[in-house]
């Protein structure tokens, strides 16, 4: 038996199709091999062309296929009446030679067939070169084949001699169709980097030889390229393909215009850790708890600060050298800067990587190891090219139905890079999107109210959003007339990214209506709500001269009731914290009267570890700030120092703190007979057993 050639450069593909177990030497006859092999080989000719341009070597297999099928057929035939085909044994091993082979055929059509069309053309060469070595294997196996031991007709005989002299004349180069194909694309690639917009007729010739004719296509070939980047995709093309993503993208636009909106009705949220949770998390999509507060990306270096929340240390930096102070989901003032990795959610986010085939390493300028998205002068031009477009179409929209597919589609193109979010601004969206928050489809609403939350992450887009007539006034219409939960919490976080400038807090803060339509969302909204209410309005109560208002409003009743729903604690809790901090003796007296201290030790003792945390720390304020009538309470409260001890010995490093410093004021309070100062006292000590009992 000949040797085959094992040349071909097909594991470059990397292949992830299953083989059938190989047939071994217990089959009792060759029936079940040749039975297989009939079936392969009509599997084979089966397969749909992935796009027009690579129609040549799929037909040529087919041809191929469906000779080898008449052949199997033969030799089945012959003996069906017997049910035992005998081959000779010379013919046998080659026949299991040829099912290697046709395997190898049907991995690499699979492989095919799942690969963007994009990357099948960038590598034309690799796959013609793949094709050809199978092409070679399979025409030695033919000419080894001892057709005068096998009982064939003269037709079946003449058929694999045609076979045979088919495969000999395979060769690797590439179709000319298929070469200049690849040239128009990497010369409108070239063309993008240069700022100049392609031709509408040379982007619907490309994306018609691929068979991209719809905007389903080119969703899907967009989502095969993002996923192919984060594989071992040769460094010769990566670049290439990174700009493709937004090519296609902006082809699709100008060709077949926006996208059908998806469906809403799964989408939910974590604080403002994922603002566009809708559509997001589909195919391997990243879990909301590993997207950065800020960007929204995936965090590869996470960190905690202060206030105990994790973000990326690359956006934190950047929040806190712009000059805030305040946590970016809590509103809470850091007591320092420090940030200490999160070394526990780092790895299990690097798990998910290499599950999901996501770059996770960052290269030595801090960027995914293989995105180079940022730093590719095409994908810019293309994304910023795209929101000029949609921009464009948007001003002049006619119909709902239009305009709702257009803000959908900028949406989409917001929810990624601080980029993308800069170009739809720059292109004049803010003042077109802010009359939709007024509309009466729910759904145009939702798409645009969250369209402004996604550009509100990039700090520029903040003022946009701010100077543009009536803006606050669209967003509070959101809020009391929303016709969906969902859009009323993406007007509410809307609120509290806005409110994280500082200069623009007070003006939120001190609307009237903004702050009743918050607390009207956190007395009569969903958990999901009640959380986005609160946190905005923990955002609001930074600013002192506004906590009086709030006051007025409710907010402190609102808190309150929300300690029933488990989901809400933790924000209700950060809320009566950060209140009785900044609003003194008259807002520690209406929390007494309205029991507050009972209901944060109920959470302190069956809370969540964030909630706990809040909790204590709340209790902290109010005992610090109510000369010992707090105190007093907590104090009585029966198993108090169980809770503490607890706290103190399993929560998070901030509720052991602020455990260890709830302890010692009590256990002051009962060694001094509560006169002492309960101010005194700020470090991180434990309780000890020599204190005297609760």
């Amino acid at each position: 038996m000949a040797e085959i050639s094992a040349s071909s450069s097909f594991s470059s593909l990397q292949l992830t199709t299953s083989f059938p177990p190989p047939l071994t030497s217990e089959t009792r006859c060759d029936n079940d091999l040749l039975r297989y092999l009939l079936r392969l080989s009509h599997e084979i000719s089966l397969f749909d062309v992935p796009c027009p341009i690579l129609g040549r070597h799929f037909s040529s297999i087919s041809r191929k296929s469906k000779l080898l099928a008449i052949l199997f057929d033969e030799l089945l035939q012959q003996d069906a009446y017997t049910a035992a085909v005998e081959l000779p044994r010379s013919a046998s091993l080659c026949f299991r030679e040829i099912l290697v082979v046709l395997q190898r055929f049907k991995a690499l059509l699979t492989d095919c067939s799942s690969r963007s069309r994009m990357r099948l053309i960038l590598y034309s060469d690799t796959l013609a070169n793949d094709f050809h070595m199978l092409a070679l294997d399979l025409s030695t196996l033919l000419s080894i084949l001892p057709l005068s031991d096998l009982r064939l007709s003269d037709d079946v005989r003449d058929l694999v001699d045609l076979l045979r002299s088919q495969c000999c004349r395979s060769r690797s180069t590439v179709d000319p169709d298929v070469s200049n194909l690849r040239r128009e694309i990497l010369a409108i690639i070239h063309e993008i980097e240069c700022e100049i917009v392609p031709e509408r007729s040379r982007l619907a010739a490309i994306l018609h030889n691929l068979g991209l004719d719809d905007t389903q296509s080119c969703r899907r070939e967009v989502e095969c390229l993002e996923r192919e980047i984060g594989e071992r995709v040769s460094e010769k093309w990566k670049a290439a393909m990174i700009s493709l993503v937004g090519v296609v993208q902006y082809a699709k636009c100008v060709l077949y215009g926006a996208s059908t909106p998806r469906s809403d009705s799964s989408a939910g949220k974590l604080f403002f850790a994922s603002y566009d949770s809708a559509g997001g998390s589909q195919n391997g999509g990243t879990p909301p708890d590993f997207r950065c507060p800020i960007s929204l990306d995936l965090m590869r270096d996470p960190v905690v600060v202060a206030s105990g929340q994790t973000f990326d240390r690359e956006s934190i930096t950047r929040w806190i050298r712009s000059g805030h102070a305040t946590c970016p989901s809590t509103g809470q003032a850091l007591r320092h800067t420090n940030l200490i990795p999160n070394r526990a959610l780092k790895n299990l986010i690097s798990r998910w990587c290499r599950e999901q085939n996501v770059p996770f390493a960052l290269s030595a300028a801090g960027e995914p190891a293989v995105s180079g998205g940022i730093e590719n002068k095409a994908a810019l031009e293309a994304a910023r090219m795209t929101a000029a477009f949609l921009v464009q179409k948007l001003s002049t929209s006619t119909s709902t139905e239009t305009a709702n597919r257009i803000v959908h589609e900028l949406r989409q193109l917001a929810k990624t890079q601080s980029e993308n979010r800069a170009f739809i601004a720059e292109a004049g969206a803010v003042p077109l999107l802010l009359p939709f928050l007024c509309s009466n489809d729910s759904t145009l609403q939702l798409n645009a109210v969250t369209t402004l939350l996604n550009l509100s992450i990039f700090e520029p887009n903040k003022r946009r959003i701010m100077r543009a007539d009536g803006s606050i006034d669209a967003v509070i219409h959101v809020m009391s007339n929303g016709e969906a939960w969902q859009a009323k919490e993406n007007a509410a976080t809307l609120l509290l990214s806005l409110s994280s400038m500082h200069s623009y807090r007070r003006r939120i803060g001190e609307n009237h209506s903004a702050v009743a339509e918050l607390v009207k969302l956190v007395s009569n909204g969903p958990a999901s709500t009640k959380n986005d209410a609160m946190a905005a309005i923990l955002s609001l109560a930074g600013d002192r001269k506004i906590v009086p208002l709030l006051v007025e409003k409710g907010v402190l009743e609102a808190a309150l009731d929300a300690f029933a729903i488990e989901e809400a604690a933790e924000a209700a809790a950060a809320v009566i914290a950060c209140m009785a901090k900044r609003g003194g003796a008259v807002v520690v007296e209406k929390l007494e009267r309205e029991g507050a201290v009972a209901k944060l030790v109920g959470v302190l003792r069956r809370g969540t570890d964030s909630a706990r945390d809040n909790a204590a720390a709340a209790l902290v304020v109010l005992c610090r700030q109510s000369s010992g009538r707090v105190v007093a309470e907590v104090a009585r409260m029966p198993g108090i120092e169980k809770v503490i001890r607890e706290l103190m010995g399993c929560g998070t490093e901030r509720g052991r703190r602020k455990a260890a410093t709830l302890g010692r004021i009590c256990r002051r309070w009962v060694a001094g007979g509560g006169g002492e100062d309960l101010n005194g006292d700020h470090g991180d000590g434990i309780m000890t057993g020599g204190g005297g009992g609760l």
